[in-house]
């Protein structure tokens, strides 16, 4: 509803008339008898021909006969036409052919004009031009010449002082840790310092050190084994119908049911018996076939279709 001094949902929208329902008051028409294209059975049917497929006879084309492209047409040579096309342009020309009056002349070398049309050109000579005589302009002013040479061998080069030599010894560190040692030894005043007071060799007491004899090892006597053959007490008992041959006595003889009684479970007034809920109901379903059936039968190919009957 619209509300104080507002449009209705049709002004709204923006229609004249609120549009009308199709099948509204329709009878309810069950789609598994819903015919199957209801026109197809009414009044007369066109019936064309049917398609048609390719093949090699004449029925598979639209002309009743079958139509050549050069038919009727003679046959043409085609060196002929060749021919016949360079004697329309040999026509053309209005004289003899041209014929040079001297073969193309080879260059014997680089730089030679020998074989070209129009010879030297003064523009590519290699000759210099007249120019004036040079004059070298004056030399800067500086003190001292430069010094030559790269500065790996060469001496005053660099902008510093030449290094003064001095000489080295071969064994200059042998000798001089010589000296340090024989300095070392002559500061000594005596023996190193060794202490007296501890009597034992070590500072902790040995757990594994024992300072009295160990007794001596016992060495076990050894039976005298008997060289005889091994006799058994008796001989082996062989098994009968008493059982004499086993180990232990037979068992006794015990009867047992064939099926044992389950004692019957008395339930009280209290106690429920628990029933499962029910499963699913089943409702009617199409078969595949028949599924596959209306997928392959359609209304385009209801006419050309081959369904496979089963």
């Amino acid at each position: 509803m619209p509300a104080e001094g507002g449009k209705t949902d049709m002004e709204r929208i923006g229609l004249f008339s609120e549009m009308g329902y199709v099948t509204v008051g329709d009878k309810y028409v069950s789609p598994f008898n819903r015919p199957f294209n209801e026109a197809a059975s009414r009044k007369k049917q066109m019936l064309p021909g049917g398609s048609k497929e390719m093949s090699s006879l004449q029925a598979g084309y639209f002309d009743p006969h079958f139509v050549r492209v050069f038919e009727g047409e003679g046959y043409i040579s085609l060196n002929q036409v060749r021919r016949r096309n360079m004697m329309e342009e040999a026509k053309k020309n209005l004289g003899k052919a041209f014929l040079p009056s001297n073969g193309d002349k080879k260059p014997c070398g680089v730089g030679s004009y020998y074989g070209t049309i129009g010879g030297p050109v003064p523009f590519f000579s290699a000759l210099s031009k007249p120019r004036e005589k040079y004059e070298a302009p004056g030399k800067n002013l500086y003190t001292n010449p430069g010094k030559k040479g790269t500065g790996y061998g060469y001496a005053n080069v660099t902008i510093g002082k030449q290094f003064s030599h001095s000489a080295d010894f071969y064994d200059a560190a042998k000798l001089d840790f010589k000296k340090k040692n024989e300095e070392h030894h002559r500061l000594l005043k005596g023996a190193p310092f060794k202490l007296n007071l501890y009597p034992r060799e070590y500072f902790d007491t040995n757990p594994y050190f024992l300072e009295k004899p160990l007794p001596p090892i016992k060495k076990e006597e050894k039976k005298a084994s008997s060289t005889g053959p091994f006799k058994p007490p008796s001989p082996g008992k062989k098994a009968g119908g008493m059982k004499a041959g086993t180990f232990d006595p037979y068992p006794s003889h015990s009867d047992d049911p064939y099926a044992v009684k389950l004692a019957k479970q008395t339930f009280t007034q209290g106690t429920k018996i628990f029933h499962p809920p029910g499963g699913p109901k089943s409702r009617p379903i199409q078969s595949i076939m028949t599924l596959n059936v209306k997928k392959a039968l359609n209304m385009k190919n209801y006419k050309t279709a081959s369904v496979q009957s089963y």
